[in-house]
């Protein structure tokens, strides 16, 4: 019962303290450049691989046209090193959207979708309450019950027992 109430607890420290000890590269990729920021707020930051070119920003490690291959990069200054996998895909033709434009997309797919249903709804309602003019068409509702036909005196239904009347009536061949 104790263990249960500090699992949570253990999860939580643990993540607070990972979090504190573990400080993050920041990496930006744009088409093929890549560029990837130091956690080391010095100076004199050692990379490796060495940079081909050195920029006004010791911090930064710019890698253009990057290739798509993995490398290992990683920043030291003094004792303090940090190591790092980059495996990154990027693309000369991809074009950059930002987090509004992705929102005004699906915005705008969701309201023309809801358009075009609203739509739909209001013209097939409409269709369900006109009668169609064709020649089989008969009015709906509540079915009218008739009376049974009237019994015509010409044609009388033959019953068992007066077959006799008819007898006298041979078929006739063609």
């Amino acid at each position: 019962m104790k263990l249960e109430r500090s699992l949570p607890l253990l999860g939580l420290l643990l993540c607070a303290v990972g979090t504190a000890a573990q400080q993050a590269f920041q990496v930006e990729i744009s088409r093929t450049t890549v560029t990837i920021t130091c956690p080391l707020s010095e100076d004199n930051i050692v990379w490796k691989p060495t940079r081909p070119q050195q920029g006004s920003d010791v911090r930064q490690y710019v890698i253009e046209n990057h290739d798509s291959s993995p490398v290992n990069v990683s920043c030291s200054l003094g004792s303090k090193k940090y190591d790092m996998y980059l495996n990154a895909r990027v693309c000369a033709n991809c074009q950059e959207l930002d987090t509004y434009a992705v929102i005004g997309i699906i915005t705008a797919d969701l309201l023309i979708t809801c358009g075009v249903l609203i739509l739909v709804y209001y013209f097939s309602k409409d269709r369900k309450g006109r009668a169609s003019t064709s020649a089989g068409s008969r009015p709906r509702g509540q079915k009218v019950q008739r009376p049974p036909p009237v019994p015509n005196p010409d044609y009388e239904p033959i019953r068992k027992g007066q077959r006799e009347v008819y007898a006298g009536l041979e078929p006739r061949g063609f």
